[in-house]
Formats: structure tokens, C-alpha cells, sequence
């Protein structure tokens, strides 16, 4: 029975300072690296034979730290633009009450947390959903079909759409769907990659 463990990078400096941040390219909060620290300890024992993570610093700092707090070697690596944060087009880098002042509250929130609605030049959970989801079943699930325990470290919108996918989310579930910073998810699968249990470490 192979393992998948999902893990949300720490908080980020923009995640910090309320702005949306997308694919640009922000490393940890001190919290954010604290957080990661805290996961490795919740990694600690287990065997992680294969780890993704995105082309971000945020993602790839978090399973780094995580890694070595949990005394384990680096395994075999792959950095992907498929898993990458949701686009968040031309809202990347505003604060968050200053593009609710601009573009109105309910704008916001409707690109925001809206399943299809993209925000100008950006992306929509869809959208991610679309690019997550054939690289889970192209690249990521054939590793667990193997036997190989695998460690997912991405992003919010990224992982929120791959657990839609293994928890079969309804689009009104996912949107209800937070993943926190910094905390592990284990899923326990089956010879098929069915989703047999899922816990927090």
C-alpha cells in the first residue's frame, strides 16, 4: 500500500503582507520556515521514496526544510510548472484590500473562490484543476502504482484541486476547501491509487 502526502508550502512573505502572489516568486516568512520545520517533525519515520514540488522557491524551500528536519536524505526530485499556485493574472502582487477597493468586494470575491471564473489574464481553479489533474495521472500516480511512497509539496489552489479530484469534490465542496500552510496530509491507497484513508500527520 503505497503513501501520498500533500503539503501546502509555509506562509510566504506575501502571504504575510495579504497580497496575492500566483506564480511570482516569493520565498518563506519566518513562519513560513517554522512551519515547514513543524511538518518535518509530522514526516519524521516515515519512508518518502519520491518528491514533486513546483518550480516555486516557496514550495521547494518547504519540502526542503521539512526533509531535513525529518532526517531524511533527499529523494529523487522532480520540479514541475504543472503544480504551480493557481495564475492569479493582473491581481499578482496587490494587496488584497487594495484590489477590493479597485475592482469591488464582490468582484474579488467571485474570482477568488468562484470554480470557473478566472480573474483578467488569470486563472480559475478549473483552469489549475487542468493542468494538475493530467500531470497527477500522467506522471505522479504512475510512481504510487509502483509501489513508491510520494510527497507532493505545491501550493493552495494546486493541491486543492488534486484533492478534489481524489476525495471526488463536488465543485460547491471545493470552494469550501481550505488547505493550511504547513500541514501534512496523508493518503493510504490501494494497488489501484484508490484512496483507501486520509489523515493530518
Amino acid at each position: 500500500m503505497a503513501e501520498l502526502i500533500l503539503l501546502r508550502h509555509g506562509q510566504s512573505q506575501w502571504n504575510l503582507e495579504n497580497r496575492f502572489t500566483g506564480w511570482v516568486d516569493v520565498p518563506l516568512s519566518p513562519k513560513g520556515e517554522l512551519e515547514a520545520a513543524v511538518a518535518g517533525e509530522k514526516l519524521r519515520g516515515r519512508r518518502i521514496d519520491v518528491l514533486f514540488t513546483s518550480v516555486l522557491q516557496r514550495a521547494i524551500e518547504t519540502a526542503r526544510i521539512a526533509l531535513d528536519k525529518a532526517g531524511m536524505p533527499a529523494p529523487p526530485t522532480v520540479r514541475a510548472t504543472e503544480i504551480n499556485e493557481r495564475m492569479y493574472g493582473d491581481l499578482q502582487g496587490l494587496d488584497k484590500a487594495e484590489a477590493a477597493t479597485q475592482f469591488g468586494d464582490a468582484q474579488i470575491k467571485i474570482w477568488r473562490r468562484s470554480y470557473d471564473t478566472p480573474p483578467p489574464n488569470g486563472e480559475s481553479l478549473a483552469d489549475t484543476a487542468a493542468r494538475v489533474i493530467p500531470y497527477w495521472e500522467r506522471t505522479i500516480r504512475p510512481e504510487l502504482l509502483a509501489g513508491r511512497n510520494v510527497l507532493i509539496a505545491a501550493h493552495g489552489n494546486s493541491l486543492r484541486a488534486l484533492v478534489m479530484h481524489l476525495d471526488g469534490l463536488t465543485r460547491e465542496q471545493v470552494l469550501e476547501l481550505e488547505i493550511p500552510t504547513g500541514a501534512p496530509i496523508l493518503y493510504e491507497l490501494d494497488a489501484n491509487a484508490g484512496v483507501v484513508a486520509k489523515r493530518y500527520l
